[in-house]
């Protein structure tokens, strides 16, 4: 048999033994392989995006994702652990209404998330007011209130999730719609934007699946099917946060590479003025030290002489260029900070 033809099959079988493997349950608990790989790779998205935000603490649109990935992981958490009847503590009730709970809590966090990064103020209705009416009273009236008192959870499920249902599709809309008047065009000059429409839309179709999470919770489906909706999506975000970041590194370090240019071209007309005023090298870099106004002391340490040292130079130099102080020594030197 070719080499090609056993490296084909070979792939073919691990493609589809992943597959039939996606259903099997880890450590004795309700989590299937598939959540628990999304948790693993999220938890690696969440270091990186983690240790960007920390460089630049500025970035809010950073911030407000890694609040949206902490709810993905402990959705994903949540739900593959919870409900399990083995455990004395919590309750099953208790577990169904955490598990339940996330899961709407994520959902009513997207509009926000959408209105607070990309500034879409169209979304302001939803993301402050809409989920909380459609989205977390249901759950509330629901989940909360009437499953622990009648006890059926097919019930709360039947029932608490016709109004978020028929709300996920008009929420959904509503972000496109946002996201298309964003950049809608006014007197035939489209508005400026930090935020290209690709990106913007890349990030919508990523969490465009949770729409059919009242669905898929309607009908029970299996929990593996459910991740793969709930995370694909999300690793989007993760690339074009990355891209971000690479693009956001690039330009700060062409921007350090055109100021130490800079600073170079300076500090070689500043030493070329000062020889040709008669100043030794020393005495150059004594000169532009004293016009950036420091005090012998330092002066002496950074050019690891003494201070007595740095007076006697600054002393020459005064006399050579006929100055009395450093305000006078960089009028004649040309010295701007």
């Amino acid at each position: 048999m070719p080499r090609w033809l056993c490296l084909a099959q070979r792939f073919l079988f691990f493609i589809f033994s992943d597959f039939f493997f996606l259903p099997m349950l880890l450590f004795n608990s309700e989590m299937h392989l598939v959540t628990f790989v999304f948790v693993i790779l999220e938890l690696m998205m969440l270091s990186v995006q983690l240790y960007f935000y920390l460089i630049w603490p500025a970035d809010r649109r950073r911030l407000m994702y890694l609040i949206l990935l902490v709810l993905l992981i402990l959705y994903n958490v949540v739900g593959g652990i919870f409900p399990d009847p083995g455990m004395g503590w919590p309750s099953v009730v208790v577990q169904h209404i955490v598990a339940y709970g996330v899961g709407f809590l994520m959902g009513a966090y997207f509009p926000y998330y959408f209105y607070v990064s990309f500034e879409l103020r169209s979304l302001r209705f939803h993301a402050l007011y809409g989920t909380v009416i459609f989205l977390l009273l249901p759950y509330v009236v629901f989940f909360v209130l009437l499953y622990p008192l009648l006890g059926d959870l097919d019930f709360a499920i039947r029932y608490g999730l016709i109004v978020p249902g028929l709300y996920a599709p008009v929420l959904l809309y509503a972000m496109f719609s946002a996201i298309r008047l964003r950049f809608s065009c006014v007197q035939g000059e489209c508005e400026a934007d930090p935020y290209t429409r690709v990106e913007m839309l890349a990030v919508y179709w990523a969490v465009f699946p949770w729409g059919l999470m009242p669905l898929l919770a309607y009908f029970g489906v299996e929990q593996w099917v459910e991740a793969l909706f709930a995370n694909m999506g999300f690793s989007v975000i993760a690339v074009l946060f990355l891209c971000q970041s690479a693009r956001y590194e690039r330009k700060q370090r062409r921007r350090r590479e055109e100021r130490d240019a800079m600073e170079e071209k300076l500090q070689a007309d500043f030493n070329q003025t000062c020889l040709e005023m008669g100043l030794s090298v020393r005495e150059a870099e004594v000169a532009l030290l004293l016009c950036q106004g420091l005090e012998y002391r330092v002066i002496g340490d950074l050019l690891h002489i003494s201070s007595r040292t740095v007076d006697t130079h600054a002393h020459r130099i005064y006399y050579k260029l006929e100055v009395r102080n450093k305000i006078e020594l960089q009028q004649v030197l040309g010295f701007s900070n």
